[in-house]
Formats: structure tokens, C-alpha cells, sequence
């Protein structure tokens, strides 16, 4: 039995499955390894496309878009592997990619999740935004990585060539034991698409698994493949995700002062896109707090699932001060420099 399936989610890639697969096909010829795609109703012939030039790779074919979340869910739910490579269609693996994750798992049950070194693929020497060297939070939710804080981007010199415990994996190229995947619920797929594998991750880490960055793999990603980086609707999503994402994950003794400052710094970032003239981002962050009030009551639902199975809730991965206060007022833009605050 192949213990791995590498599961690529394509919507109307073919073009990224033309110039990104072929490394995968290459790299991954390993007995324990499968290539899967899983197709959320492409309507660009992308499915054509894989039956003429990629015979052999298994394919799932999905009634509609599910998005990125649910379109996993949907498609992990027909395989049996051991462990799931979460994988994009914008992304080059590099030769070895596999081996080492793959004996991380092998050798050790309390890791559960797992990322490569992820560098940008039009810049190949330094990292890329989501997920660089392995991510973490602050204690109000704002994500960053080992090699990325904010809009700041390192190069890659090695600086961050360990293998460390992290909060969160990116889902650009997320390996994760298939039975824990399932067992606590995947991704969550009311997020549609980002913050999604934050979430999961924060969730597995509660229920005392280990999530690791191992830079012995590297892969390159484009990113903003499917919706730009600076488009309004990925805007939203962050906003509401990011919400939603706290919502469930939170302990209890933090939840009322954090949704009170993230109140403040939400309305902050609103106020300045609207005297910067930029009307769509106002919209998206105003529309990313109605639609998160519309779903507390499912959350709720959601959260009190939750809160049981929690076995550990205080993480030395998640930042005990604000990225945002050390970024803007402190000029912190290096991971280099928060790391011993973060090891405190």
C-alpha cells in the first residue's frame, strides 16, 4: 500500500498543472508515495488535460467547487493512505522533498503535521509568505513565519536551517497523519479557502500533538495563484477566518480581552484603508465582521465540540506580546528578532 498520497487540489489549474506537475511526477517516484488530483468541477479542460499527458495519477473528480477546505475534506475522505501531502498546484518540489518528512513520521507518533522549507518560486533564494520556515501567532491571532513577519520577506541564508516545533503548518505543502486529520474533523470547510490550515493546526496542537518544520525538504511556491494577494475577496476572508479561527480555538480565560483588542486593531485597519481611498478593502474588512456575527451561532456550536478534547492550551509557539506593536512601533521585522521571546 503506498503509505503517502500527495493530493493536489486543482479548480481550473490546468496551465499550473502543465508547469508544476511534471516536478512532482519527477521527484516523488518513491514505492510508499501516490500522486492524487482532486478536481473541485474544473471548466478548463483540466481534466482532459490530466487523462492524455498523466494516465497513471489518480484522479477525483468533485461535483462542484468545494473550495480549498471542503474540496480536501471531500476528496481525503476516498483514500486510505497512512499520511496526506496537502499540496498545491503552484508549487515545484525539489528532489528529495519527501525522505526526511517522511521519516520524521516513521520515527516519531507524537509529530503529527509537518511543512518543507517553502521559498518563493520567482525568487528562489528567499522564502515565501505563506509558511517560509514554519508559522506561528501572536496572542491576538495575527499569524507570521520563521523567516516572514507581516509584509516583511527574508532571504534565505540558512539562518533558519533547524527543524523546530511550530504552531502551524502552511497548506501550501502540508504533510499530516491521515488518521488525525480525520479524527479531528480536517479542515474546517465554512472557512472556503485561507486560515483553514491555521485553524487545523491549532486545533491538532490542543490536543497535544507536535507540528514540525523540517528544512531538510525544500519546495518553491508561486502563491496568489487563485485569488491575488491583494485582492479584496482574499481580504475578506483573512479578516472573517482570522476571527472564526479564534472563536473556536481560544481558551477560555483569553477569549473576552482578545475579541476586545482585535475589536479595536480590525476597526484601526478599516479606518486607514478608508482615508487611503481604498473603498474595497474598507468593504471587505466591514463585510468580514458581518459575515463573522451571522456565524457565531454554528461557531458556538463548534466550540463547544471543541473545548473537551483540549489537553493543552498554553503553546511557547504562540508569541506572548503583539507581532503588530513590534513591527510598526518597535521595528521587529525579523523573526531573528522576537525568537528569544518566543523560546521564553
Amino acid at each position: 500500500m503506498n503509505r503517502i498520497g500527495i493530493v493536489i487540489l486543482n479548480w481550473n489549474g490546468k496551465e499550473l498543472l502543465k508547469q508544476f506537475l511534471p516536478s512532482v511526477v519527477s521527484h516523488s517516484k518513491r514505492e510508499w508515495a501516490e500522486i492524487i488530483v482532486a478536481d473541485n468541477a474544473s471548466t478548463d479542460n483540466s481534466i482532459a488535460f490530466l487523462e492524455q499527458e498523466y494516465p497513471d495519477i489518480r484522479l477525483i473528480q468533485l461535483d462542484k467547487n468545494y473550495g480549498f477546505a471542503e474540496g480536501y475534506n471531500r476528496a481525503l475522505a476516498q483514500l486510505d493512505h497512512e499520511y496526506f501531502v496537502l499540496l498545491n498546484s503552484d508549487v515545484e518540489v525539489s528532489e528529495n522533498w519527501l525522505d526526511s518528512i517522511y521519516q520524521q513520521f516513521e520515527n516519531n507518533t507524537d509529530i503529527a503535521a509537518a511543512q518543507p522549507k517553502i521559498k518563493a518560486y520567482h525568487n528562489k533564494s528567499g522564502f515565501e509568505y505563506a509558511g517560509a520556515a514554519g508559522g506561528f501567532i501572536d496572542y491576538l491571532g495575527y499569524p507570521f513565519c520563521r523567516g516572514r513577519i507581516l509584509d516583511t520577506i527574508e532571504e534565505d541564508t540558512a539562518q533558519y536551517d533547524n527543524n523546530i516545533d511550530v504552531l502551524w503548518a502552511s497548506g501550501a505543502a502540508l504533510f499530516i497523519r491521515a488518521d488525525i486529520y480525520k479524527n479531528t474533523g480536517g479542515l474546517d470547510g465554512d472557512f472556503f479557502a485561507h486560515m483553514e490550515e491555521i485553524d487545523l493546526c491549532w486545533r491538532i496542537k490542543n490536543q497535544g500533538h507536535r507540528i514540525i518544520c523540517d528544512t531538510n525538504s525544500t519546495v518553491y511556491h508561486v502563491g496568489g495563484a487563485t485569488l491575488p494577494n491583494h485582492s479584496s475577496r482574499k481580504l475578506f476572508l483573512n479578516f472573517r477566518n482570522n476571527l472564526l479561527m479564534l472563536y473556536k480555538n481560544l481558551p477560555s480565560n483569553k477569549f473576552i480581552s482578545t475579541f476586545f483588542y482585535r475589536m479595536i486593531l480590525d476597526g484601526v485597519a478599516a479606518f486607514k484603508f478608508l482615508l487611503c481611498g481604498e473603498f474595497a478593502n474598507f468593504a471587505a474588512v466591514f463585510k468580514a465582521h458581518m459575515s463573522f456575527y451571522g456565524m457565531i451561532g454554528q461557531f458556538r456550536r463548534k466550540r463547544k465540540e471543541l473545548l473537551p478534547l483540549v489537553s493543552k492550551n498554553h503553546h511557547k509557539e504562540i508569541y506572548r506580546n503583539s507581532i503588530i506593536f513590534d513591527y510598526f512601533l518597535r521595528s521587529k521585522k525579523r523573526y531573528s528578532e522576537i525568537e528569544q521571546q518566543l523560546k521564553a
